[in-house]
């Protein structure tokens, strides 16, 4: 009994973090199939089987549908290692400029999640410059 509840913690865990990216690619109204192989490949990199990426996020759409705060998904974020926070949040701007561009909307989000998730500025902008450049 206690492995099967450690896989439904692992899998709301994983669930909730693809959330977050969800809402970041759909906060400016616009989600791409683009944004959304972004989203499978850094699942995949968090260590999610391939073969389950299709369910968590299709489950992550309605959590993230059907929520109206980002809090439920940061306290996942919150918990990973420094080196996948980061990895999460280069993620999170790979999505916003992968239409070659960060509206109000999405630099917003950017800067409460950084404060949600105790990441200095400097680090936030020394990542988005990285990513902004890697889009020109």
């Amino acid at each position: 009994m206690f492995f099967k509840k450690e896989e439904i913690k692992k899998k709301d865990f994983q669930t909730k973090i693809c959330a977050l990216l969800i809402h970041a690619a759909k906060i400016d109204e616009n989600y791409t199939n683009k944004e959304e192989e972004i989203i499978k490949k850094t699942m995949s990199e968090l260590g999610l089987e391939k073969e389950n990426v299709s369910k968590i996020i299709e489950e992550a759409k309605i959590i993230e549908e059907n929520s109206n705060q980002i809090l439920d998904f940061t306290k996942e974020v919150k918990s990973l290692s420094e080196q996948d926070k980061i990895k999460i949040i280069e993620t999170l701007w790979t999505i916003i400029y992968s239409n070659k561009k960060a509206d109000i909307y999405e630099t917003n989000l950017m800067r409460r999640l950084a404060g949600l998730l105790y990441i200095d500025s400097k680090t936030m902008g020394d990542i988005r410059e990285k990513i902004k450049q890697n889009f020109k």
